[in-house]
């Protein structure tokens, strides 16, 4: 944990120093992102906003999904996790933002989306946004763990 608080500040200091704001949209992560970012003091500079959209109709009403996207490819794809990083900028103050959606598990999963498959979208206004499938091995907690990790590192890279 010591090392991800660390990639967090370094995080901060690469959004405050940029004058960018963040805003999340999480799914399996649960808030869990949001709460990490939240922990370092001064955040308030660089952090806006979390959303939480564990269900397909907090993504609908809170970061406008469309119904068609969850119909059609779920709430666990490419397309979804896309709409969902673009919601959150169109939804927020933010300049960028991180979305998070996928199967943590024990159950859910299917042959063509095991447990552990987690979708990431990075949008940054004016940019075309980024999507990156990732599939975690171990329990609930790991996958989540290593999904917030993952976005961590997804903005730091970004950035860079």
């Amino acid at each position: 944990m010591m090392a991800l608080e660390k990639q967090i500040r370094e995080l901060g200091h690469l959004l405050k120093i940029n004058k960018l704001i963040l805003a999340t949209a999480e799914s399996c992560t649960g808030g869990g992102l949001s709460y990490l970012l939240t922990r370092i003091a001064g955040s308030s500079v660089w952090f806006d906003r979390g959303f939480v959209t564990y269900s397909n109709a907090a993504k609908l009403d809170m970061l406008d999904v469309e119904p068609l996207t969850l119909e059609q490819y779920g709430a666990v794809s490419e397309e979804t996790a896309r709409e969902m990083a673009e919601g959150a900028l169109k939804k927020s103050n933010a300049s960028i933002s991180i979305a998070i959606t996928g199967i943590a598990g024990p159950g859910g999963g299917t042959d063509t989306k095991p447990v552990g498959t987690v979708w990431f979208g990075l949008a940054k206004k004016d940019r075309a946004t980024i999507t990156r499938v990732a599939i975690f091995p171990g329990d609930r907690e790991e996958v989540r763990l290593a999904a917030i990790e993952t976005a961590v590192n997804e903005l730091l890279n970004y950035l860079k």
